[in-house]
């Protein structure tokens, strides 16, 4: 599966989207096997509360372990469909997600797993309600890690959102897709690269919808609900800028760790919005920040819909460069 292939109808038809179930799935990433230091702090957090839900039913342990089957040598990894399927509509909530999952018959979600895992299956997931103990899963993520914070995340994947679709009006698409993370390309011949493995083409009926959803992880996955939904899930930009600007170089000394911090970042059109979110600082702080750089001539801006987005420029990208960015 190292490209689809896509016509152009069907990429001009294609959105960004955001999506609750795909949060979860990253929380549920975190929670089993923490590969950052935010998944780290995440895990540090809920870790003691979540093997707690799955001690109430071992089979829930069972479950997890055979929805991800990590990469080995040529073989991808992969994410059991059930948590990787598109949302059913572009602002479906987690509440209409969940619901498709709840009404996956036991047998369908043992056929996913299988083809998950490559093989047979322990035979704890042979028990009538595994699809009931999955959305118990799932449910509880969302209750007692997600829920409260997700304002916070919205936040960051909408405004990053609005810098990918003002880096397609400058840009255009093969820009976008190069930007989505490692072995995302436009491969020429109507061929959208997914990954480097040696994959047979997947087709993409004409009349498919595709949607780009970001989430706010290091992980990326693609997922569809055939024959007509497909989705790829890709790191929101700048999620690793706080742990970055701990660095501190010449460029901190010279226009301050939040001002340079800033600087980092706006190596394409940010708002105020995700420039807030991604480095902890209050919108307030951040327009304050923005102005006098602006000010210096090291970032310019312009206007897109309702948001206003900065950008670095030649003498920014510069500074940046010089100051260790």
């Amino acid at each position: 599966m190292g490209t689809w292939r896509v016509d152009s109808d069907l990429l001009a038809r294609a959105r960004f989207a955001v999506s609750q179930k795909a949060e979860v799935v990253c929380a549920l990433e975190a929670l089993v096997k923490p590969a950052d230091p935010a998944a780290r702090a995440f895990h540090g957090a809920h870790h003691v509360a979540f093997e707690a839900m799955l001690d109430e039913r071992p089979v829930r342990r069972d479950l997890i372990a055979n929805s991800f089957r990590p990469r080995r040598g040529d073989q991808p990894g992969w994410i059991a469909n059930y948590l990787a399927a598109p949302p059913p509509a572009p602002e479906a909530t987690f509440a209409d997600e969940l619901a498709r999952v709840a009404a996956t018959s036991d047998e369908a979600l043992r056929v996913d797993l299988r083809d998950t895992m490559a093989g047979p299956l322990p035979g704890s997931l042979e028990m009538a309600g595994l699809t009931e103990q999955a959305a118990t899963v799932m449910d509880w993520i969302w209750t007692h890690t997600l829920a409260t914070d997700w304002p916070r995340r919205e936040r960051l994947l909408r405004a990053d959102i609005v810098a990918r679709t003002g880096q397609l009006a400058r840009h255009g698409w093969a820009a976008v897709l190069r930007d989505l993370g490692r072995n995302r390309e436009w491969a020429g011949d109507g061929q959208l690269r997914i990954n480097r493995f040696d994959r047979p083409t997947r087709v993409l009926p004409g009349d498919a919808e595709l949607s780009f959803i970001p989430v706010t992880s290091n992980a990326s996955w693609v997922g569809w609900t055939e024959p007509v939904r497909y989705a790829i899930y890709y790191p929101v930009a700048g999620r690793l800028a706080p742990g970055d600007a701990v660095r501190r170089g010449g460029l901190e000394r010279l226009v301050g760790a939040n001002r340079a911090a800033l600087l980092r970042l706006l190596d394409q059109p940010l708002g105020t919005t995700h420039l807030a979110a991604s480095t902890g600082l209050p919108v307030g702080a951040v327009g304050n920040h923005l102005r006098i750089l602006l000010d210096a001539g090291v970032v310019a801006r312009r206007r897109s819909g309702r948001h206003v987005l900065y950008w670095r420029t030649a003498l920014g990208d510069s500074l940046t460069a010089a100051g260790g960015g």
